[in-house]
C-alpha cells in the first residue's frame, strides 16, 4: 500500500508536469518553462493530517485584518479580526468587543492595517504576540497568539497616518509608531500653505509590559517630514531605532514632484535609551491629549475602553543626542538592520544604488561631530562618514530588505519586479529572481531578527493581472514563495492573499503551536453574565432591558422557548458555551438582529443585543456546525405588544415553563 501511494504520487507529478508543459504558451503562463521548471509541487505539498512548518502572518491592508497562512503550502488558516468588524466571529458586533474599536473620534469599525510585527526576546521571535498598525486612524493593536485574538488596541495621539509602525525593540520593550503625514501641532485651524511653519512630525514609543499591556511612554517632536518605515537596532545597535523619512522639502501638494527635489532624504536615528534618561531627569513636557486604550480581559471576557488625557513629549532642542539624521538616497521606503546590528540598509526608491550605513561609523561620526548642518535641533551627519558600502546598480525601485542566517540580504525592487540577493559586507549581487508584477514588501521568517529562520522567502505583490482566474475589475493580490536554502532562489508557489498585503511576518510553528489555547476553563470564566450550568439558565427583566442567561451545548440551548418579550425591549442574550472540548464552538443568531452572529468558543460567554420591532414568534439557532443534530439546535422567542401583560416565561423541554 505504501508503494502504491508513492507510485500514485509520482503519476500525479508526471501528469502535472505534462499539463505544465502544455500550458507554457497560454497567456499569463509563458514564464513557467523557466522559473517553475522541475519538481516544485512536492516541495510545497503538505499531506492531509500533517502541519505546515511555518506560520505566515500577512497584513490585510484595507481589510483591516490579519490573515494567517501556512508555509510552505500557502493554505489560509485564519482571518484575525483587528480593526474591522467581522461577522464570522461577531467581533465588533457583540457587546464584549465593541469597546475594542473605540477611539477619540468615536466607534470606528475599520482601518488600514499595514505591518504585522512579532514580539521578540533577545532579538528572537518568541511567539507571544503579534502587533499591527492602523494607518488611517492612528492605532496599534496587539494580538495574543495563544488565542489568535486581538487583546489590545491603543490610539496614537498627535499623529496622522501611522505608517512606520509597530516595529519592536530587541526585547519588546517598545513598539514604535511614526507619523506618515505631518499635521498641525497642536492641532488647529491653520492654512495648509503654512505646512513648514505649523506642521510637525511625531515619533511615538509605546511601552509593552511583561503581560503585554501597552501604554504611550513618550513622543518625540520632529520636523514635518513623512516618516515611512522603521526598524529598531539589535545586538550592538540595541537602544536605537531607525526611521526613514521622505518629503524633507516639507511640501503639502503634488508630493510626487515637490517631495522629490532634495538629492537625499534622511534616516532618523533615535537613541531611545537616551530618551529614558531624559524622562527620568524630567526633561519632557506633559501635553494634553485625548486617545483611547482598549483592552480585552480574558478572565471577564470583556473589553473596556479607557480615555487617556496626556502624553510626555521630548524635543531634540531640549534633549541633545536624542536624534540624528543620516542622509540617504531620496525617497527611501524601508530601513532594515542586519542580524548583527551593524548595518542599516536604506532603500531609496529613486536611486539605482542600494546604500548601506554603518552603525559603528555612525557612532564615530557623532563622537567627532561630523555634522553637515543642524535641522530643528537634530544634527545631520556627513553622508561619507556613515556609509558602509553600496550595492551598485542593484535594481530599480528598492523597497525593503530582509536577511537570512548566512550573511545574505534580499531586497525587493518594485519597478524591475524582482528580488535581488546580495552579500552583506562585500555588497556583491549574488542572484536575481523575477517576482512577476509589482512586488512590494518581502518576508523571510525571522528575517528582521537576530536569528533568521528562513529557508523560505515570501514576496508580496501588488498587481496580479493574469496570475489567477479573473474576478471582475478587482483582482486578488498575490504572494509568492521562494526556496532560498541554496545558492539560487527558486520560485515554488503562487497563492492569493486577503485584502492588500503590505508586509508579513513568519515564524516556525513550534514557537506558537505548543502555547495554543484549546478551550477556556469554565471555572476561570469571570464574565459578569456567565451561566455555568443549565440549572442557572434564566431570563430577567429590568424595565425595558431583558437579560437572557443562556447556555449552549451539543445540541440545544437552555432555555430554547422564551415568552413575555415586548416590542421595544432591549434583549441581551448572554450565551455561555458549556463545552470543554477543543474545537467545539457554538454559534448564535437571532432573526432580525441588527448585527452579526455570535461565535462562542468552549467555555466562553458572549452577548448579542436584539431590539425586536414587531410582534411575532422569532427563531434563533446555532450557526456553527457542532454535531449530527446541529440542525435541531434552535429555539423561539415570542414578542408581544408593548402594552401586553404576557408573563415572562422560559423553558427547555416539555416541563412547565419557569416564570
Amino acid at each position: 500500500m505504501k508503494n502504491l501511494s508513492s507510485n500514485f504520487k509520482n503519476v500525479l507529478l508526471v501528469i502535472a508536469g505534462l499539463l505544465l508543459a502544455a500550458s507554457c504558451n497560454t497567456p499569463g503562463n509563458a514564464y513557467k518553462s523557466g522559473a517553475l521548471a522541475g519538481d516544485v509541487a512536492s516541495q510545497v505539498y503538505v499531506p492531509p493530517g500533517e502541519y505546515d512548518e511555518f506560520y505566515a502572518f500577512m497584513s490585510g491592508g484595507f481589510s483591516g485584518q490579519i490573515s494567517v497562512h501556512g508555509l510552505p503550502s500557502g493554505r489560509l488558516l485564519r482571518i484575525i479580526p483587528v480593526f474591522s468588524v467581522d461577522a464570522e466571529k461577531g467581533y465588533g458586533f457583540n457587546e464584549e468587543t465593541k469597546a475594542m474599536l473605540n477611539t477619540s473620534h468615536g466607534f470606528i469599525p475599520w482601518d488600514d492595517a499595514h505591518h504585522p510585527e512579532l514580539s521578540q526576546t533577545n532579538g528572537v521571535t518568541d511567539g507571544r504576540w503579534i502587533f499591527i498598525n492602523g494607518n488611517n486612524t492612528p492605532r496599534v493593536a496587539r494580538v495574543d497568539l495563544s488565542t489568535f485574538e486581538t487583546a489590545e488596541i491603543i490610539e496614537i495621539p498627535n499623529s496622522g497616518g501611522n505608517h512606520s509602525s509597530p516595529f519592536t525593540t530587541e526585547n519588546t520593550e517598545y513598539v514604535v509608531a511614526g507619523t506618515r503625514f505631518g499635521v498641525p501641532y497642536p492641532q488647529q485651524d491653520v492654512a495648509i500653505d503654512s505646512y513648514a511653519e505649523n506642521f510637525k512630525g511625531m515619533l511615538t514609543y509605546i511601552s509593552v509590559s511583561e503581560e503585554g499591556d501597552m501604554d504611550v511612554a513618550f513622543q518625540i517632536l520632529l520636523p514635518a517630514f513623512d516618516y515611512d518605515l522603521a526598524h529598531s537596532g539589535k545586538g550592538k545597535s540595541h537602544g536605537w531605532t531607525f526611521f526613514t523619512t521622505y518629503n524633507t522639502e516639507e511640501k503639502a501638494t503634488l508630493l510626487e514632484v515637490t517631495a522629490s527635489q532634495n538629492d537625499k532624504d534622511y534616516i532618523a536615528a533615535v537613541n531611545w535609551k537616551k530618551a529614558e534618561e531624559y524622562l527620568a531627569q524630567g526633561k519632557f513636557r506633559e501635553v494634553a491629549a485625548n486617545y483611547a486604550d482598549n483592552e480585552y480581559d480574558e478572565s471577564t471576557q470583556m473589553a473596556t475602553s479607557t480615555m487617556k488625557n496626556s502624553v510626555k513629549i521630548l524635543t531634540p532642542e531640549d534633549c541633545p543626542g536624542l536624534v540624528y539624521f543620516l542622509p540617504t538616497p531620496k525617497s527611501p521606503h524601508g530601513v532594515d538592520v542586519d542580524p548583527t546590528g551593524e548595518y542599516i540598509v536604506g532603500n531609496g526608491k529613486l536611486s539605482a544604488d542600494l546604500t548601506v550605513h554603518s552603525f559603528t561609523k555612525m557612532l564615530a561620526a557623532i563622537e567627532n561631530e561630523s555634522f553637515e548642518k543642524v535641522v530643528a535641533g537634530v544634527p545631520v551627519l556627513q553622508f561619507e562618514e556613515v556609509v558602509a558600502g553600496v550595492v551598485p546598480e542593484a535594481g530599480l525601485g528598492p523597497l525593503h530588505t530582509e536577511f537570512d542566517a548566512n550573511g545574505n540580504a534580499y531586497t525587493s525592487f518594485f519597478i524591475t519586479s524582482e528580488v535581488v540577493k546580495w552579500k552583506v559586507g562585500s555588497w556583491e549581487v549574488l542572484d536575481r529572481a523575477p517576482s512577476y508584477y509589482s512586488i512590494g514588501h518581502l518576508m523571510i521568517p525571522g528575517g528582521d531578527s537576530k536569528e533568521p529562520q528562513g529557508k523560505y522567502l515570501v514576496a508580496l505583490n501588488k498587481i496580479t493581472k493574469d496570475r489567477y482566474l479573473p474576478t471582475g475589475p478587482e483582482l486578488c493580490h498575490s504572494a509568492q514563495l521562494y526556496d532560498i536554502s541554496g545558492d539560487k532562489m527558486k520560485l515554488l508557489l503562487d497563492f492569493p492573499t486577503m485584502g492588500e498585503p503590505h508586509y508579513a511576518q513568519g515564524i516556525s510553528a513550534d514557537r506558537i503551536q505548543s502555547k495554543s489555547k484549546k478551550f477556556y476553563p469554565l471555572e476561570e470564566n469571570k464574565h459578569p453574565y456567565a451561566t455555568l450550568g443549565e440549572k442557572d439558565a434564566r431570563v430577567e427583566r429590568a424595565g425595558n432591558n431583558v437579560h437572557v442567561y443562556m447556555t449552549t451545548i451539543r445540541s440545544h440551548f437552555a432555555p430554547d422557548n422564551i415568552e413575555g418579550i415586548k416590542v421595544g425591549d432591549k434583549v441581551y442574550f448572554h450565551v455561555t458555551n458549556l463545552e470543554q472540548d477543543w474545537d467545539v464552538p457554538h454559534g448564535f443568531a437571532m432573526m432580525g438582529a441588527n448585527n452579526a452572529e455570535l461565535l462562542i468558543m468552549p467555555g466562553q460567554t458572549e452577548t448579542l443585543l436584539w431590539e425586536p420591532k414587531t410582534v411575532g414568534v422569532f427563531p434563533f439557532y446555532c450557526t456553527d456546525f457542532c454535531s449530527a443534530l446541529h440542525q435541531e439546535m434552535q429555539g423561539y422567542v415570542r414578542v408581544s405588544p408593548r402594552n401586553s401583560d404576557i408573563a415572562m416565561t422560559w423553558k427547555l423541554g416539555e416541563d412547565d415553563p419557569v416564570q
